[in-house]
């Protein structure tokens, strides 16, 4: 039987692709002229966020961001030696969608690709072109020089539909991946980065993309039904029959963007501690935003309280760009069995 042996849990933010000072303070400006920030339940302009937070001016020496940087880098350095360790047959990579693939034609609470292999490509010179201020360095961070077509588990994909749908969860299935927004049906940054900066870009282990949407209106999970998710996925990967050695990933998060260290602190102590009720209580309005990738880390926690893992490191970095408290807290987390 398939047997979950590890994972991880990582953020996938640009400021981890892009490095300190001149990357982070240009997506800094483009905050500053933002009218949609949101923090607590509420959305912002910067000058009313600036109003309700605390300063965060010494947030953003060059000296603490290059600190910050750096630590990043440490964690992702050290999570990529992990699960390149752990002899992964497959791994099982729960992430978000930011319509780059799928869009307002069908928008699923759950999704799970069952293809054969997907392609991993790169973007054109007019789609960097195109990429708001500071963006374009990054999101080379998450793609190949040259289209990869990545191996998937199509047994395991379609053994996991089915046995979901027999814990009542009407999870949606995909075949062929849409043309998405760039018109080449190629996987998103969120399933990209895990390959490029943990696995190798030249890795030739399978995965199965699993999609949550954490984003769009008007159909996100809650908090409960992505945590009861992930569990359901671990008894559908336990259940497999074939004898694989299967590694899961969490790809996104944390506080962003608008960071909140006081939810991310208790979101990953709740992690940390098996704290299912927390989990599966945390409310929408707390995972607005980019905050609601949150969504991704919880149904992976629900996989990991299923089995036995058990968290044998977590790393945080609260990366701020503006004096307001905006830009992209950094979580880095290893499970492995006790």
């Amino acid at each position: 039987m398939a047997s979950i042996v590890a994972g991880i849990g990582s953020s996938h933010g640009p400021q981890l692709k892009a490095p300190p000072p001149e990357a982070w303070e240009t997506r800094g400006r483009a905050d500053r002229q933002s009218r949609n920030l949101a923090f607590r339940g509420r959305t912002h302009t910067f000058d009313e966020l600036r109003e309700v937070r605390e300063d965060f001016s010494h947030e953003i020496t060059h000296e603490v961001m290059q600190r910050r940087w750096d630590a990043c880098q440490r964690a992702m350095d050290e999570l990529s030696a992990f699960i390149r360790a752990q002899r992964i047959d497959v791994l099982v990579i729960v992430s978000s969608d930011h319509k780059e693939t799928f869009n307002d034609e069908l928008l699923a609470p759950f999704g799970i690709y069952w293809g054969d292999e997907v392609a991993h490509v790169p973007f054109t010179a007019e789609q960097l072109a195109a990429m708001a201020d500071g963006l374009a360095e990054a999101a080379r961070g998450d793609v190949p020089d040259q289209t990869i077509m990545r191996p998937t588990h199509r047994a395991l994909a379609r053994h996991l539909i089915q046995c979901v749908q027999n814990e009542d969860f009407d999870v949606a299935a995909s075949e062929i991946l849409p043309e998405g927004r760039y018109a080449n049906r190629g996987i998103p940054h969120g399933y990209g980065f895990i390959y490029q900066r943990f696995l190798g870009e030249d890795s030739s282990v399978p995965f199965v993309p699993v999609f949550i949407n954490t984003f769009w209106d008007p159909n996100p999970p809650s908090a409960r039904r992505s945590y009861d998710f992930g569990r359901a996925l671990a008894r559908a990967i336990g259940s497999f029959p074939e004898d694989l050695r299967v590694g899961v990933v969490a790809s996104g998060g944390l506080s962003h963007f608008v960071i909140d260290e006081t939810l991310d602190t208790d979101f990953i102590r709740a992690i940390t501690e098996h704290d299912a009720d927390y989990l599966r209580s945390v409310p929408a309005s707390e995972m607005m935003s980019g905050a609601s990738e949150l969504r991704n880390w919880i149904a992976v926690a629900g996989i990991a309280d299923e089995t036995g893992l058990q968290v044998t490191r977590a790393d945080y970095e609260p990366c701020y760009r503006t004096e307001a408290g905006t830009g992209n807290a950094m979580g880095f987390i290893a499970w492995e069995r006790p």
